[in-house]
Formats: C-alpha cells, structure tokens, sequence
C-alpha cells in the first residue's frame, strides 16, 4: 500500500513523537551547525539514540494496530546548508535509508517521510522565500527525497504563506503526496499573519496536486483549539482540509518557545484529551508529538485512537 492509499482509507494515523529535544537531553548529543539532525546518522552512538526512540513509538503503534509515519531529521538539511557543510547532497538518500532498515524490521504499516523546513527562522518569520524563490529552492531537496525514495514529503513548521507556495509548488512537481504543516499562533494565523482558511485556500489554488492535507506542528492542542475557533477559520475548507497535529507539550508562543532554555512539559493524560477534543473543530487523522513528549505520551494518544 502507498502512504496516499494509506492516508485515504486509515481513520487515524500516528506519528512519530519528539526526536530532537530527546535526543539533546536524554542522550547529550549536540547538533551540527549546519544541518542539525541530518548528520547524526554517521556517528554510531547518535545513530542508536534515534533508532532507540524510533523503535519506541514504532512499539506503541505496533501495540494500537496503527499505520506509523516518522520523518527524517533533515529539516535544516537544505541546498543552502549543505552545500556550505561538510556534507554533501547524499545525506538525503543517507537519512532515507537509515529509516528504511528500521522500516523493514518494523513488523508494522510504516510510511517514511522526507523531512523540510523554510529557509529562514521558523519561530519568527525572518528571511522568508518569495513563491518563485521558495520553488528553486526547496526543489533541490524535493527531488533528492524522490531520487531517495520517500514515501511522501512533509513540510514542518512553515511559518509564512508565499514560502509554503513555493515549498508545495517544488513538493508536487516529485509526484509524491505531499503535507504542508504550518507553525501558528493562537490568534489563528501563521507567523506572517496569514489566517489558517487563507493559506489553504491559496496554496490550494495555486498548486495542481494539492497537499494531502494541512497539519500544524510545535504547538499545544489548546494552542490549535482556540486558533480553529475564531470565525475566519471556522469555515468548511478548513474542516475539509486540515487534519493533524505533532502536539508541543507547552502551551506557550512561538517566540517563547524559541526563546526558552527549560522544557515545558504536560501531563500525557491531559495532552492526549486535548488532542482528541480537536476532533470538535476538524476531522483528526494523522496525531503525531513534538517537543515534550515521549513514548508515554504518544502512548495515551494511541490508547484513545484504538478505543
């Protein structure tokens, strides 16, 4: 089955939960200047960091009998920044393969998802791409996911419209279904003040193979809840269209977030039922975890998917 069969005919899908900030404070490990996650796939003790916490939720979805997805640490792993590493452009097909052997142990219905960011800052919107630029750009990367053999394509925590254009537009020219997952704020709108219906409804237009869908990641279901009650985005497009989240465990801004050097955590119990009351606002298929949370989290979350 491909991950768009999958996608179509699975009521819910789980994601995997938080890798990076695991990996910082559970395992120590420190990233590469360039490309972040990326490179932790040449060293063998990082290499067994990010399989341990995969084959965790691998096991939760396992337990629930749920199709799992998991994407590649390669957010900031783009034509600019690789270029200027030590690396080169076969960390792509690398990061790929690194998940295809956990894939083929996995026992499960498991999908592998080519991980890509905005050039610039997530938290804040800074250096954003104008459509036709973000299309050159993110092209690059698109196409070495294909070349690699992803599964799909998911764009995290796009913080401004003409740059998710752009990316959606680089992402369907592979012919690979695709997920534009967007960071927002409670007030209903992206970091550049795009309303969640607008920049569906434009990317959508825009793009001939639309996304599959539209997600947000790094922030806390309450966060998405109040920003899908506001009237401009309580409308049926976005019912239609949006259906996910990797949940942040805090509840704070973006900008908080960015700035903050201590982990906010909730209660999984809690975090999970505020998950499950999204499905008031638009239909949840794909429930996935961000900062903060663990296998207990992801756990709660699947306890409930498979009730």
């Amino acid at each position: 089955m491909t991950f768009e069969s999958c996608y179509n005919s699975a009521p819910t899908i789980l994601m995997e939960g938080a890798l990076g900030e695991r990996l910082k404070r559970e395992y120590g490990l420190a990233f590469d200047e360039k490309v972040a996650m990326a490179s932790l796939i040449y060293n063998e003790r990082s290499r067994a960091a990010l399989k341990n916490i995969w084959e965790e939720y691998i096991s939760v979805a396992a337990a629930y009998h749920l199709p799992f997805i998991a994407t590649t640490p390669t957010r900031r792993a783009n034509k600019e920044r690789v270029l200027n590493s030590k690396y080169d452009e076969s960390i792509i097909q690398d990061n790929i393969q690194f998940l295809k052997q956990i894939q083929q142990t996995s026992k499960i219905e498991m999908y592998i998802g080519g991980l890509m960011g905005c050039k610039g800052d997530a938290y804040k919107a800074t250096n954003i791409l104008s459509i036709h630029e973000a299309m050159d750009f993110h092209s690059w990367q698109a196409e070495l996911f294909k070349a690699a053999g992803a599964d799909f394509l998911y764009a995290g925590i796009m913080p401004a419209l003409p740059e998710s254009i752009g990316m959606a537009k680089a992402m369907e020219e592979t012919g690979l279904p695709y997920i534009i997952s967007f960071m927002i704020h409670k007030n209903g709108r992206l970091i550049d003040g795009t309303t969640i219906h607008d920049a569906i409804k434009e990317i959508d237009h825009k793009t001939l193979r639309k996304p599959l869908c539209y997600m947000s990641n790094c922030v806390h279901p309450l966060v998405l809840k109040e920003a899908l009650t506001y009237s401009f985005n309580n409308t049926e497009l976005v019912k239609k269209r949006f259906h996910g989240l990797q949940a942040n465990t805090s509840p704070l801004s973006p900008e908080e977030l960015d700035d903050c050097a201590d982990l906010r955590t909730s209660d999984s119990v809690d975090l999970a039922e505020n998950m499950m009351d999204l499905n008031k606002f638009v239909t949840m298929k794909i429930y996935g975890g961000c900062c903060g949370t663990s296998k207990l989290h992801m756990q709660e979350i699947a306890k409930r998917l498979a009730d």
